[in-house]
């Protein structure tokens, strides 16, 4: 028996909370399906099944605390009441999380209503990181080598002149470490850290939770009104819900070229700027640039929130090219949260189907800017790219 557990509901990422929020005022009736996928193939040890379903029964106790729903109300006006007396009501329901492990191999599912289902991928994400790490009894580095790290990258982005937020929750080597990091970084004088994405490390150090939607955002769409409708319905139901706040467009789901073709005007000025988070930094920093001038739109006016596996050699390459011409920001995950002396896992959780009406499956995709890195059926994909008139 392990006691690795999560501490408060709100140990998730923001984005989790705005897109729930959305997911109940607009699709409070569909379910879905996610899937644990281990890219970096690694070998989990006899027993890890049964300690993460401990991990995962405990959730069920979890909910939102008075002073969690102040900090909420008062942090976050763009999200409505109504929905965090929902998020009061809300209790984790571990029926809906399916583990199995055969030898070192995990398999993990959930299903369950969107809206319910929605903010499982996360926590289960830094739990199996967890685990992984105290199961297998590997050491890392100790709290006095990691603070001396994440100050030493803080004053070089300082330098830099960039801002930069905390990413690392999903990934995270544990809840500790990242307690140690955002505490460091809170604390650092002088500091271009703008907030954390985990928002009960930001209610806790008094931060701003930094975050709008994800992938599955887009892939969901695409499954309930097809590919060529997915991103200009999928953008157009957030301004609905958010009203021009929390105006960052990620991108990349279904290729950023097929993106910027349906960023229309309106999209291209009301979003206050796009996330990168797949593909070659610099090309995409290029193509925004372009698509803003094109629309008529100074690019200094917006900016790109780069997030996808950031180091500081990274950070530096995509500030020196970007300078003069775009704003940018830095969201910064597992070299933040995982940077202990050991392996980081490579681990996701991936939207994979939605349930129609008469009770089959639509399968979800995701067409990253990634070359060879498209996840999802290999049928839907070549359905997509048909549609969407993208050659490789």
């Amino acid at each position: 028996m392990t006691m690795t557990r999560l501490r408060s509901i709100l140990d998730n990422d923001f984005y989790k909370l705005t897109m729930q929020n959305a997911v109940v005022k607009l699709f409070p009736s569909h379910i879905v399906k996610y899937e644990f996928i281990n890219r970096g193939e690694h070998s989990f040890p006899e027993g890890f099944a049964e300690n993460l379903r401990e991990a995962v029964n405990a959730m069920a106790e979890l909910k939102l605390t008075k002073e969690e729903k102040m900090f909420m109300s008062r942090t976050c006006p763009y999200i409505d009441l109504p929905y965090l007396d929902f998020l009061e009501g809300y209790r984790y329901a571990p029926s809906e999380v399916h583990i199995e492990q055969s030898d070192t191999e995990l398999k993990v599912t959930v299903e369950g209503l969107w809206y319910r289902t929605i903010l499982w991928e996360v926590p289960l994400l830094s739990l199996i990181s967890e685990l992984h790490y105290e199961m297998n009894h590997l050491e890392r580095n100790s709290n006095e080598i990691v603070i001396e790290k994440t100050l030493e990258k803080a004053e070089h982005l300082n330098r830099l002149g960039v801002t930069f937020a905390e990413f690392g929750t999903r990934r995270r080597h544990s809840y500790k470490v990242q307690d140690i990091v955002v505490n460091a970084l809170r604390n650092k004088e002088d500091t271009t850290f703008i907030g954390t994405s985990n928002v009960h490390f930001a209610m806790k150090y008094g931060v701003k939770p930094i975050g709008t939607h994800a992938h599955e955002w887009f892939m969901f769409h695409a499954a309930e009104y097809g590919f060529k409708m997915a991103n200009p319905i999928a953008l157009e139901h957030w301004v609905d819900v958010y009203r021009g706040d929390l105006g960052v467009a990620l991108s990349d789901t279904f290729t950023t070229d097929v993106f910027f073709r349906q960023f229309d005007k309106k999209f291209t000025k009301l979003f206050d700027g796009v996330r990168h988070d797949s593909g070659d930094p610099l090309e995409f920093a290029d193509k925004t640039i372009r698509h803003y001038e094109e629309n008529g739109i100074n690019p200094l006016y917006k900016y790109i929130i780069f997030s996808d596996g950031l180091n500081l050699a990274k950070v530096d390459e995509i500030t020196r090219y970007c300078r003069g011409k775009i704003g940018v920001s830095f969201g910064i995950g597992t070299n933040l949260t995982n940077d202990v002396g050991l392996k980081p896992m490579n681990i996701v959780m991936k939207l994979i189907g939605v349930q129609t009406v008469n009770k089959e499956w639509i399968s979800t995709i995701k067409l990253s800017d990634e070359k060879g890195k498209y996840t999802g059926s290999p049928y839907m994909i070549e359905l997509a790219k048909a549609f969407l008139r993208i050659k490789d």
